[in-house]
């Protein structure tokens, strides 16, 4: 749209179709004058849904020219294109995908901000007023995949108001962790949310926490030594390079010990193919 140039989609494409235009629109309107087409996926990992798109365009005998781009690629990506922007490592997430990424059931997933909204000041009682925000609160998201943690402040003796809202709004969790007898762990309280959340996380295996709050995903992610993705702000928080380091490599120790073998042919497994498709994307790059 911003370089004005005709746009349509794959179903289009074999029909004969465009995608309509505003008035301002003083291009091309049909495929008569239309000798080149550039097919555009937004990310390309396996292949299989670009090569699925090839075989059915390919069926069609079309009377152009045909290429073939995506914005993120993975190591072996450029297999399956002619051109790319940037070439994204696994494991990887877009933002766009995130509720529907497999990466959400190893994920802990904060509850108020993210599922649903924050309470108000007035809702936030503690009391009546506060299970009846419980209870009648709409979602925010519904992630397709299933959830592996929710983890939220809320004291436990909320937990039959919870577990029937989620069960109301269809959506799938394996653990739902709360907090203590007593009110919200610290309702408040940075500290308390942060200990209690990064505790929480650490005790899982999981790879990814998803935190409402833009002030404590930082915190979280740091005392957890894991990656945080702040739901409010849309961004991925880090924990120190040293950190990560020393956690990821902990866990690298770990498989080795409980599986060696395994893990030889896993690790050896990778690094040939990692430089087998570096050294493909340099010699396309530099054909090009």
């Amino acid at each position: 749209l911003y370089l004005d140039r005709p746009m349509t989609d794959i179903d289009g494409l074999c029909e004969g179709r465009l995608l309509q235009t505003g008035h301002r629109y003083d291009g091309i309107d049909s495929f008569e004058d239309v000798d080149r087409v550039l097919v555009l996926d937004d990310s390309v990992n396996s292949g299989a849904a670009m090569t699925e798109t090839k075989e059915r365009l390919d069926e069609e005998d079309l009377p152009f020219e045909l290429e073939y781009a995506a914005v993120f690629i993975s190591q072996r990506g450029h297999n399956f294109v002619d051109y790319w922007g940037e070439v994204v490592t696994l494991p990887r997430v877009f933002e766009w995908n995130l509720m529907h990424h497999p990466i959400v059931t190893s994920s802990c997933f904060d509850l108020e901000g993210v599922l649903c909204r924050d309470p108000t000041p007035e809702e936030d009682d503690g009391g009546a007023d506060y299970r009846e925000y419980i209870r009648t609160v709409e979602p925010r998201i519904i992630p397709s995949e299933r959830i592996g943690w929710i983890v939220t402040t809320r004291a436990e003796r909320y937990r039959p108001e919870t577990e029937q809202w989620l069960a109301d709004h269809d959506i799938e969790y394996d653990e739902l962790v709360m907090a203590g007898a007593g009110d919200v762990s610290g309702r408040g309280d940075d500290s308390a949310h942060v200990a209690f959340k990064a505790d929480v996380y650490s005790s899982t295996d999981a790879t990814l926490f998803v935190e409402s709050d833009e002030r404590l995903a930082g915190k979280l992610a740091e005392r957890a030594k894991r990656p945080v993705y702040c739901f409010e702000t849309n961004e991925m928080v880090r924990p120190g390079f040293v950190a990560e380091t020393f956690t990821r490599g902990s866990r690298y120790i770990e498989r080795f010990a409980t599986n060696p073998a395994k893990f030889v042919s896993t690790a050896g497994t990778y690094v040939a193919s990692q430089g087998y498709n570096r050294l493909s994307i340099a010699a396309k790059r530099y054909r090009k």
